[in-house]
Parts: C-alpha cells; structure tokens; sequence
C-alpha cells in the first residue's frame, strides 16, 4: 500500500493535531503504544482519555484516511480513534492493514479496533492473520495482539476461532518457542486476553485497570 504525507491531500495538520497531541507531557501515538494510560498509578489518565475520546467523535472519516494512510505513529492513533467510536465502516481497511503489516507497531491497534467492532467478520479478519502469521516463527510480528483479541471476540460471540491456535503444541505454543531468542515472554491465553479487556473497559470510558 503507498504511504502518502498528509500535506499531500491537504491534512498537513491532522499529525499534530491527533497523533502528536500532548494531554501529558508525551505524544498521544507514544501513549498509546506504551499503554501507560491503563496504569492505576498514571495520573495523567482521565484527561487522557477525555480528549481521546471526543476526538474520536468528532475527526472525519477523510483525517482517519489522511492519517491511516501515512506512517506507523498516524496509523497508530487512526486505528485507536476508530476502535473507540467503533467507526466499522473502516473494517476492511483496518483488516488490509493488519494483513499487510507494512509498518511497526501500529498493528496492535488495529486488533484493537477489530475487538471493539464485536462481529464475526472481525473474529475472520483475526483468525485469517493468525493463520498466516503464526506459522512464520521467525517473524514477531503483532500475533499476540492478534490472538487477544479473537479470545476476546470468542468469548462475546460463543465462537471458538482462537482453539485452533491455543491447542497444547499447537500453533501458538510453537510460535512462542520460535521467538523466545527474542526474549518474548510466554503470555498464557488468559493473560493475553486479559490485556484487550483492558483496553476495551478503557474505551468505553473505564480508565482504571
């Protein structure tokens, strides 16, 4: 997918005025990357979450566009906007960004905005990336993010996507093998699941864990 500066089409100013924003000293994209925000002892939290909220009501889906189609810190907060106005007409834009994975970082939020949309056709978007994703044991890429939030979605909708990934010895269990050189820790379904809750309760106004 080309990336396009969003002074190119006119939105030079939807950076700072979304992504780079400062509620608490740091810039919203690093905020959001870092989760600080669902730390009880953050005290920049309710303010944070306010203007993230309004801002998620009230940008336009043409900024969402400008900002999703530049770099990882704009698709980033874009992703995050949509998912909190749970915005579902972004769906499978959102779904060919993750799919893609053109870009670091950014790909936690669109699972994220993916558990927020609550559909089957999110859970399919989820299970399609982990089937593909998985396998690749070389590659750390966004499969926990990924993984969480179709436990989550399996849990609202009483499906069972993520047991094919979960099985004992299965995809998961050998992909945590593969990228534990890495350092990566061996997060438990339950944990994992347990941090899209998080960031769900968060969007629907809870800024406490």
């Amino acid at each position: 997918m080309p990336f396009q500066h969003p002074e190119e089409i006119g939105y030079g100013y939807v950076i700072e005025r979304y992504a780079a924003r400062k509620d608490s000293g740091h810039a919203r994209y690093l905020v959001l990357k870092s989760g600080r925000f669902l730390r009880p002892e953050w005290p920049h939290g309710e303010r944070f979450a306010h203007h993230l909220i309004d801002d998620a009501a009230t940008i336009t889906d043409a900024e969402l566009e400008a900002l999703l189609g530049y770099e990882w810190r704009s698709r980033l907060t874009a992703a995050w906007l949509i998912g909190v106005d749970r915005r579902e007409r972004f769906r499978e834009r959102i779904g060919d960004l993750l799919l893609a994975s053109e870009v670091c970082f950014s790909g936690s939020a669109y699972c994220f905005a993916l558990a927020r949309f609550g559909t089957h056709a999110d859970a399919e978007i989820l299970t399609a990336y982990l089937a593909h994703y998985l396998p690749r044991t070389d590659l750390h890429y966004d499969q926990p993010d990924a993984l969480s939030a179709l436990l989550r979605l399996d849990a609202l909708l009483g499906t069972h996507h993520a047991d094919h990934f979960t099985e004992p010895d299965g995809l998961w269990d050998e992909w945590v093998k593969g990228v534990g050189r890495l350092g990566y820790p061996d997060y438990t379904p339950a944990e994992l699941r347990r941090w899209t809750d998080l960031q769900c309760d968060f969007a629907n106004g809870w800024t406490r864990p």
